[in-house]
C-alpha cells in the first residue's frame, strides 16, 4: 500500500512575506501534492488574526479530507487558540493529545493519530493499522531534546510494537539537524540521508522541518515543496513523503 504524507507548519495561513490571511494559498499547495493524511501545526481556532475561523474544519472541507482532528496548544492574545492538526483521507480509530510542555517554556504538544488503513492482500481486503505523531517542538536546544525523551518514554508510544507503522514528524525547530541521530535513530527511527531545509519558505537555510518512520513502512521518498506558491502561503515550505506499508 503506497501512502503520501505532507508535513506542514501553515502559519496560521498567514504569509510569511505579505502577512495577509490566505487559506485558499495553503489549500492549493497542499491540493499539488495529493496527500493521504496531511500534518499541520500552527493552525487557529477562534483567533482574532484568522477571522474566527476553525481552520481544521474549513481545511477539510476544501481538501475533501473528512476525517480530522485539532487540539489547542497556545493560547492567541485576544482569544482563541493555534495548535496541531491531522487531516486525512482513512479513519481515525483514535486521536489524543500528548502535553510535552518544558515549564517555564512556552506550551508544546503532539497530537497522536491512530489510522486504519485499507489494503487489498492476496485479492482479500484487510486493514493495516498506522500509528502517526505530528509534532510541535520548543525552541531551544535543550527543550527539544527533553521533549523528545518525554515522548519516547510516553504511552502510547511505549506500548507500540517494534514492527508496527509508526510515522513521527512536524516542526521539530531542529535548527543544528541532530535531534534524528541523537535520539530518534537509537529508538528504532529512519529518515533520508539529508533533510531538505524549510525555513524561511522564501529562501530556506534551516532544516526545521523533518520526518521519521519505524516498523514494517519504507520511506521511498522525502523532499520539499519547490512551488512558487508555497513560497508565499506561510514562512515554512511542506515536506511530502512517499512511503509504503
Amino acid at each position: 500500500m503506497k501512502l503520501r504524507i505532507l508535513s506542514y507548519n501553515i502559519h496560521k495561513c498567514i504569509g510569511g512575506i505579505d502577512r495577509r490571511y490566505r487559506p485558499e494559498r495553503i489549500v492549493e499547495t497542499i491540493q499539488h501534492y495529493a496527500p493521504d493524511i496531511v500534518m499541520l501545526q500552527e493552525v487557529d481556532n477562534d483567533a482574532k488574526r484568522s477571522q474566527r475561523h476553525s481552520q481544521v474544519e474549513i481545511l477539510s472541507e476544501m481538501l475533501e479530507m473528512p476525517h480530522y482532528s485539532w487540539f489547542p496548544n497556545v493560547k492567541v492574545r485576544g482569544g482563541g487558540h493555534h495548535g496541531n492538526a491531522i487531516l486525512s483521507r482513512f479513519p481515525l480509530l483514535d486521536s489524543h493529545n500528548i502535553d510535552i510542555t518544558t515549564p517555564p517554556k512556552k506550551k508544546r504538544s503532539i497530537i497522536y493519530g491512530r489510522h486504519s488503513i485499507p489494503m487489498k492482500i492476496a485479492g482479500e481486503s484487510h486493514t493495516k493499522t498506522l500509528h502517526l505523531f505530528n509534532m510541535h517542538l520548543g525552541l531551544s536546544q535543550i527543550e527539544r531534546k527533553v521533549q523528545l525523551k518525554k515522548f519516547l518514554e510516553a504511552h502510547p508510544f511505549r506500548g507500540i510494537h517494534h514492527d508496527t507503522p509508526i510515522i513521527v514528524g512536524g516542526d521539530l525547530n531542529d535548527v543544528y539537524g541532530n535531534l534524528g541521530g541523537k535520539l530518534l535513530s537509537p529508538a528504532g527511527f529512519r529518515t533520508v540521508k539529508k533533510l531538505k531545509a524549510t525555513f524561511p519558505s522564501y529562501a530556506p537555510v534551516r532544516t526545521l522541518d523533518g520526518l521519521y518512520v519505524r516498523g514494517k513502512i519504507t520511506l521511498h521518498k522525502l523532499d520539499r515543496s519547490r512551488l512558487k506558491l508555497a513560497k508565499q502561503a506561510s514562512d515554512h515550505l511542506p515536506l511530502i513523503a512517499d512511503l509504503e506499508i
